[in-house]
């Protein structure tokens, strides 16, 4: 089992930016694929970014792509989501989630955007921005 926990959201004006972390515990999650959603109220879950397990992959949504940054720590068993420029429509919880279930990365470079692709999800933080 993974525990996933999410840190780093708050309240920001438009153009600020943001780091959020997702610490992992339970066991290591070098070999996992990550992946970063989030929620905006009224709408469903979506897909804003991934790395894959040794970090040499990552994938963006086009909403982020240019803002965003997905990172990880394999030795601190964490995966960070750097966010510059921050928009009033970056505003939902955003989630981390762990793929255990990926250990190639061609089929994994095909689901890595839906959220059944991943087995284990962190509680969300939230992030808000002002406009």
């Amino acid at each position: 089992q993974v525990q996933l926990v999410e840190s780093g959201g708050g309240l920001v004006q438009a153009g600020e930016s943001l780091r959020l972390s997702c610490a992992a515990s339970g066991r290591s999650i070098s070999s996992y694929a990550m992946g970063w959603f989030r929620q905006a109220p009224g709408k469903e879950r979506e897909f804003v970014g991934a790395i894959s397990w040794g970090g040499g992959t990552t994938y963006y949504a086009d909403s982020v792509k240019g803002r965003f940054t997905i990172s990880r720590d394999n030795a601190k068993n964490t995966v960070y989501l750097q966010m510059n420029s921050l928009k009033f429509e970056d505003t939902a919880v955003y989630y981390c989630a762990a793929d255990s279930g990926d250990s190639d990365i061609r089929s994994w470079s095909r689901t890595y955007y839906y959220t059944a692709t991943y087995d284990y999800w962190g509680q969300g933080t939230q992030v808000t921005v002002s406009s």
